[in-house]
């Protein structure tokens, strides 16, 4: 066996420890489950996301789509009907 050491704000640990306990786990529990879940996975068990709840990718895409909307470019048609807009997308598929 070997020990690890981390700092965290006590906010973050406070926070974590209050929903760990709820479903039944301690915070080093909780860091071991993570840790062979890395090994089993090879990797980080699940997707990394930014305070939106998005991934990095994702957040970065939607700036590009906004910052081209902006430039006017990759635009849909405007649509004067619900049921105009429904069509596009069923022929654009």
């Amino acid at each position: 066996m070997t020990t690890i050491q981390i700092r965290i704000d006590e906010r973050t640990k406070r926070d974590s420890a209050k929903i760990l306990e709820a479903v039944g786990l301690d915070l080093s529990a909780a860091i071991k489950v993570y840790l062979k879940q890395i090994v089993i996975s090879k990797g980080i068990p699940f997707p990394i996301v930014t305070s939106n709840g998005l991934t990095v990718q994702e957040e970065a895409e939607i700036l590009k789509a906004s910052k081209e909307a902006k430039q006017g470019k990759n635009l849909s048609p405007a649509f004067k009907t619900a049921k105009a807009a429904i069509a596009y997308l069923h022929a654009n598929k």
